[in-house]
C-alpha cells in the first residue's frame, strides 16, 4: 500500500451534525412577544395562567426563551390574550418582498411530534389572514380548542386522507378536497390512513380580532 493510500484511508469521515428542531428558533421570539403582550394588558403571570390554563411555570419558561411551546399551548395563550396566533410567532420588522426558503422553515409541533405547522407568511407582524402548511402523521389525531369568535378555517388536503370533526359533524377529505368551516368551536383533525397527510390551511380572523398590543 502506498503512502498516499494509507493517508486517504486514515482520514476520518466527517459527519454532519443533525439539525436542531426548528421550533427552538422561535423560542426567543415567542418569549419576547408573550412578555410584551402580557405586560401591555397588565396581566401577571399568575393571572395569565388562570385565564389560559397554562401553568405559571411554563409561561415563565416561555417568556425567558427556555421552552419551545407546542401548538396547543400557543393557541391557549393567544386565546387568553385575545390576539391572533401570528401575534405570538411574528417579529417586528418591516415589509417588502419576502422569500421563505423551505430549508429554513420554522415549524411548531404537537407534544408527541405527530402534528406540525409551518407558517407560510412573513413573520413580520400580526395579521388577520394566516396561511399554514400542516403535517399529520399516519393514524394520528390533533384536537384543536375553539379559536376566537368568528375565526374561519379554509383547508385543502394536498396528500393523504383527513377527517375533520367540527362539533358533532365528521367530514372525510381525500387528496384535492377542500373544506371551509367555523373554527370557533372544538374541532379535530384525524388521519385514518397509513401515510402522512399534508394540508394547507388559510385561517381568517374576525374583523374585531387583532394581534397588536393596545
Amino acid at each position: 500500500m502506498s503512502t498516499r493510500e494509507r493517508k486517504t484511508r486514515a482520514r476520518p469521515t466527517t459527519r454532519r451534525k443533525p439539525a436542531e428542531p426548528a421550533t427552538s428558533d422561535l423560542a426567543p421570539m415567542v418569549g419576547a412577544n408573550l412578555r410584551r403582550l402580557r405586560t401591555a394588558r397588565g396581566l401577571s403571570l399568575e393571572k395569565l395562567a388562570q385565564a389560559s390554563g397554562v401553568s405559571r411555570a411554563m409561561l415563565g419558561q416561555i417568556e425567558l426563551g427556555q421552552s419551545a411551546p407546542t401548538i396547543n399551548v400557543l393557541w391557549k395563550i393567544a386565546l387568553a390574550l385575545d390576539v391572533t396566533f401570528s401575534a405570538l410567532i411574528s417579529g417586528r420588522t418591516g415589509g417588502g418582498t419576502a422569500l421563505l426558503r423551505g430549508a429554513e422553515a420554522r415549524r411548531l409541533a404537537s407534544h408527541d411530534g405527530s402534528f406540525s405547522s409551518r407558517a407560510l407568511f412573513p413573520q413580520d407582524g400580526p395579521r388577520r389572514v394566516e396561511f399554514y402548511e400542516l403535517h399529520l402523521a399516519a393514524r394520528k389525531r390533533e384536537v384543536a380548542d375553539p379559536h376566537p369568535a368568528g375565526t374561519v378555517e379554509n383547508l385543502v388536503v394536498n396528500s393523504g386522507v383527513v377527517e375533520i370533526k367540527v362539533g358533532a359533524q365528521v367530514h372525510r377529505l381525500g387528496t384535492g378536497d377542500a373544506i371551509l368551516f367555523q373554527a370557533d368551536v372544538p374541532h379535530v383533525y384525524v388521519n385514518p390512513g397509513d401515510r402522512e397527510a399534508v394540508m394547507y390551511l388559510v385561517m381568517t380572523y374576525a374583523d374585531t380580532q387583532t394581534g397588536a398590543a393596545p
